[in-house]
């Protein structure tokens, strides 16, 4: 008789197990709070506008690639992808800006138009880089279920190269010996929703990553994966329910055996895979008691990232933009002061613009735009009323793109609006404080100090998604529902092919 596994939640990191566990023989049941699939990785649609929710950079798309061949599937046939080049536009002030590409030679002639002499030291970057994500990439593949995974030979042989007691900014301004040029490598801090001169030395590996392996977009935006995904799993015979939330999952002497819907209905099952936010599941999902380790109090006092203020604007113009940009503050390091260490909102903003219509006709009508604005803000820990703030914060947004950007006549373009404030993220996505990017990536919450894949609180229970191991980002969280799925399949002993190494 076949295994039953139900999923809550169908976001990447969900849909990844579902899929690959249904094409190994699992009974796979998903449910799904929202009309739709993707939750962070979802579609928006105002009229004949549509965007990504949240993902609009696709890195290591080769592990894309893996999980959708383990699930029986070939995401090339799927989904229509473009690398992009140059990836992005880094604008410093209306002088300066810089655009990255994983053309090494390109990369090291836009150094040296902007910072002369110092295109060398590219090479430096790209070989030590190179090193530490050999090395590292696989410490993040491995499950952290017992302290002992730390003296694995894997382990052992990354310590040195996690650069212990430097920060982002520290090794990069290592490498290339000037603090503006070294922001075009960390701003990629992003990801983690951690500040760059806080944020773990080692991470120096994520933009190291976007340059040896490039981005890419998918025509129709990135949440079209988590659409392919939700196909192959019902290929695979995987039952998807949409619109039918979870209330909790049901527990029996330590074990979990299976989960109790909002409407009263019961579903048991062997295994349960939870993909809601962590922070959320673990204050809401779990009857009072029944957690030991991850009590209110606990989660409360954990580190979390920053959040995000999206604008989504639909309008009747198209603008000579890149696909990507991202426009720093006239003072950058204290906009990330405010937003990490202040707790306060900050008028003088980072902000970033998505405009697929240089590269994808597919998201508005012909002669219009989808426009994908955010700017990264504190979470929920700080004291900001955002009924208040929101729309003076969205009209502030509108004028500081209109001031630093070619999008001069902005607003009175206009024909669709939606904003989504950290509030929103909390009260309509189920995002514990707001913190878009989940637990932060300090190094007292990553790998084994992070919640464990096979959770270690409740048996039969797995977590996907970025609030586990191995962290937020598409590749990491693809990965968390691979290293799941594999250790579910271990458990009963169920055969499987895999590119992860060590399930």
């Amino acid at each position: 008789m076949k295994k039953h596994v139900t999923v809550i939640g169908a976001g990447p990191g969900g849909l990844t197990a579902a899929m690959l566990l249904s094409h190994r023989g699992f009974d796979v049941t998903v449910f799904e709070k929202d009309a739709e699939v993707g939750g962070r990785n979802k579609e928006i649609r105002l009229g004949e506008y549509s965007f990504d929710t949240g993902p609009t950079f696709l890195m290591l798309k080769n592990v894309l690639d893996e999980v959708f061949r383990e699930g029986g599937a070939d995401g090339e046939k799927l989904l229509k992808f473009t690398k992009l080049q140059p990836m992005y536009r880094l604008v410093y002030d209306e002088k300066d800006s810089i655009d990255p590409s994983s053309d090494h030679e390109f990369m090291k002639s836009e150094i040296a138009r902007l910072f002369p002499g110092r295109d060398m030291s590219l090479d430096d970057y790209f070989e030590y880089e190179k090193t530490r994500f050999e090395k590292m990439f696989n410490c993040l593949q491995k499950p952290y279920g017992s302290i002992a995974d730390f003296f694995s030979k894997q382990f052992m042989n990354a310590i040195p190269h996690f650069s212990l007691g430097k920060s982002l900014m520290d090794v990069l301004t290592g490498y290339f010996g000037d603090e503006k040029l070294a922001l075009a490598f960390t701003f990629q801090a992003k990801y983690l929703g951690m500040s760059p001169w806080e944020c773990p030395g080692a991470f120096a590996l994520i933009s190291y990553i976007e340059h040896a392996y490039g981005i890419y977009h998918v025509e129709g935006g990135l949440c079209k994966i988590s659409h392919a995904m939700a196909d192959v799993a019902v290929k695979n015979g995987a039952k998807l329910h949409l619109s039918t939330p979870v209330k909790k999952v049901i527990v029996e002497n330590g074990k979990a055996t299976g989960v109790e819907l909002e409407n009263g209905e019961k579903v048991m099952s062997d295994e349960v895979v939870v993909n809601a936010d962590f922070g959320y599941a673990m204050t809401n999902l779990f009857d009072e008691g029944v957690l030991k380790k991850y009590t209110p109090e606990k989660v409360g006092s954990m580190k979390y990232s920053c959040s995000i203020f999206m604008l989504y604007l639909g309008v009747d113009k198209v603008y000579d933009m890149p696909h990507h940009a991202i426009y720093f503050a006239d003072d950058y390091k204290k906009n990330v002061a405010d937003i990490f260490g202040g707790k306060q909102l900050s008028d003088d903003m980072s902000f970033y613009v998505r405009n697929t219509e240089c590269t994808d006709k597919t998201n508005a009508p012909a002669g219009h735009s989808a426009l994908y604005i955010l700017v990264p803000v504190t979470n929920l820990e700080a004291d900001i009323d955002w009924e208040k703030e929101k729309d003076r914060y969205t009209e502030l947004l509108i004028d500081t793109v209109m001031k630093k950007t070619v999008m001069k006549d902005l607003r009175e373009h206009i024909k669709a609006q939606k904003v989504i404030t950290p509030a929103d993220w909390k009260d309509e996505y189920n995002v514990y404080n707001g913190a878009t990017f989940n637990l932060a990536h300090n190094y007292g919450q990553m790998l084994y100090f992070r919640p464990h894949n096979e959770f270690e609180e409740v048996k039969n229970v797995y977590l996907t998604g970025g609030g586990t191991h191995p962290g937020s980002g598409l590749p990491t969280i693809y990965e968390s529902g691979r290293i799941s799925a594999n250790m579910i399949c271990k458990k009963h002993g169920v055969e499987f092919e895999s590119h992860n190494p060590f399930v």
